[in-house]
């Protein structure tokens, strides 16, 4: 089937899906036809891949990987040169950024890699631009810096859609639905009592993706939509953080009747103005759950000034690890001054969370 084919499907079945009314008799019907909607927009995907074969090869670099993303001129640019040393390419006038421009903001002693791609634009799922190469590069994302203006805040909404459309799943958790494919014996479901989905769907979607033989765990009740996205595999999980841009040209009152405006939070800048970058950079940081642990080489050393960074819940023998695997085979627990223990010097094991600003000295005998 060629793209235009696709194409037409997609659209025959959105409409069918959009015209039956949903309950309890055409759940059934509604998902089916979902299971088939999201397999064509799969296809649609590899056809345009085919189509178009050039890409955007980055390399994930430091402690974690932003992307700001937006529609053309809605200051990327701009503001990846005001939190890094990246020199990208700023002008008046649509699509300025052509290829990824990388840069490195050093913030609270970590290295968080910025990446300014093409703005995006509606239909980019279809391939329409730079479309398919840019929402690769949103795929490796740690954390999304998605852009508006003041001129255009509708434009999150139609920024959204698109992320959504190309299997990104924003400020969403990973379903906990957990499947393992057998030789026989049909489809077998176990763990929560599901209240949004019946047995009999589960089954006929899983028919639908070629599973026949299998053990369903569910860890939590999911809908269709979650059921789907866990058949299909090729979802991705990322935080988001909205920022609206350009305030500068506009009165606090008109910025307030915008902000009403808009139904989720939103953090407010100007980088041409400097303003609310200080605020962003906080978001960026407590967004990304990062920690810093300051190593201690000896007992009576002072910290070092440096932290190594880590993520929310890394344990000491994980945090090893992150020097060397020689260190983290060598330690037996360690002895932590700070937020994470209850009094100074306390000896814990290597099983022991760490929290941020602890003071770590690595013991190799207990």
């Amino acid at each position: 089937m060629n793209i235009e084919k696709i194409q037409e499907s997609i659209e025959k079945i959105e409409k069918e899906i959009k015209e039956t009314p949903y309950h309890k008799g055409t759940e059934h019907h509604i998902g089916k036809l979902k299971a088939k909607l999201a397999k064509l927009r799969l296809q649609l995907e590899k056809g345009v891949k085919k189509k178009g074969r050039e890409g955007f090869a980055i390399r994930k670099e430091g402690d974690a990987t932003l992307v700001l993303v937006g529609l053309p001129s809605v200051g990327k640019s701009t503001l990846l040169n005001k939190l890094t040393r990246a020199k990208s390419k700023v002008a008046p006038y649509p699509f300025t950024t052509l290829e990824v421009i990388p840069g490195m903001l050093d913030y609270k002693g970590a290295k968080i890699q910025l990446l300014d791609i093409p703005g995006l634009i509606g239909g980019a799922t279809k391939g329409k631009g730079k479309g398919k190469q840019v929402l690769s590069i949103v795929r490796i994302a740690d954390l999304l810096l998605v852009l508006a203006s003041v001129e255009e805040p509708a434009d999150f909404e139609l920024i959204e859609k698109e992320l959504l459309l190309a299997g990104v799943r924003i400020n969403e958790k990973r379903p906990q639905v957990f499947i393992e494919k057998k030789g026989r014996g049909g489809i077998q479901i176990s763990g929560k009592k599901l209240e949004s989905i019946s047995t009999e769907v589960v089954k006929s979607l899983a028919r639908e993706f070629g599973i026949l033989n299998a053990d369903i765990v569910f860890k939590e009740d999911i809908n269709q939509d979650r059921l789907i996205d866990v058949f299909l595999g090729n979802r991705v999980y990322v935080p988001r953080l909205k920022v609206l841009s350009k305030i500068d040209l506009v009165s606090k009152k008109e910025l307030k009747d915008i902000l009403n405006k808009i139904k989720s939070p939103v953090i407010t800048i100007s980088a041409k103005e400097n303003l609310g970058l200080k605020k962003l950079k906080e978001e960026i940081f407590s967004k990304l759950n990062l920690i810093r642990i300051y190593l201690r080489k000896s007992r009576k050393a002072k910290p070092e000034k440096r932290p190594l960074i880590c993520k929310k819940g890394t344990t000491v023998l994980e945090a090893a690890k992150k020097i060397s695997e020689e260190l983290a085979e060598e330690i037996k627990g360690a002895k932590i001054q700070g937020p994470s223990v209850k009094y100074p010097n306390q000896l814990v094991g290597l099983k022991h969370q760490l929290s941020d600003k602890d003071v770590v000295f690595f013991v190799k005998t207990v």
